[in-house]
């Protein structure tokens, strides 16, 4: 196994992302049709928020929440505006952060995704998914 690879190997470029002004309904849209489950939010090229799948089951108030069968009734989106649900100043890290230490800070915290950074600039994503896929391709 590489031990100092960089993240910058097995994070996902250009990631899908959300605007400020966009609706909720677009987001559950992208969602779906691209199959992700964490959309960074950018004004221009710079990342602000991220908002995931679980943020919109969160407020449709769904007794199961099943990532394959991902059903809301949209009429609650019209409550509610992106920027009211996304996490505000996601915590972010750069091209060059190690794989294993980014693996680290996934471990330590409550979330599942982290925008990939550089001088403000949203250059990707990386999800604990693509670590699991990049430990899977070492055996």
């Amino acid at each position: 196994m590489k031990k100092r690879e960089p993240i910058s190997h097995i994070m996902t470029t250009d990631p899908y992302v959300l605007n400020l002004t966009d609706g909720l309904s677009h987001a559950e849209i992208l969602f779906k049709r691209h199959k992700v489950r964490h959309l960074p939010v950018v004004s221009g090229e710079e990342i602000i928020g991220i908002l995931s799948m679980t943020d919109l089951a969160r407020i449709s108030f769904v007794d199961s929440y099943d990532p394959n069968n991902f059903n809301v009734d949209t009429s609650i989106y019209s409550l509610f505006s992106l920027e009211q649900i996304m996490v505000r100043n996601p915590q972010c890290i750069t091209p060059d952060i190690l794989i294993k230490d980014a693996a680290e800070l996934f471990l330590k915290s409550e979330f599942h995704a982290l925008p990939v950074v550089e001088n403000k600039k949203l250059l990707g994503i990386l999800t604990t998914t693509d670590l699991i896929k990049y430990l899977l391709e070492q055996y």
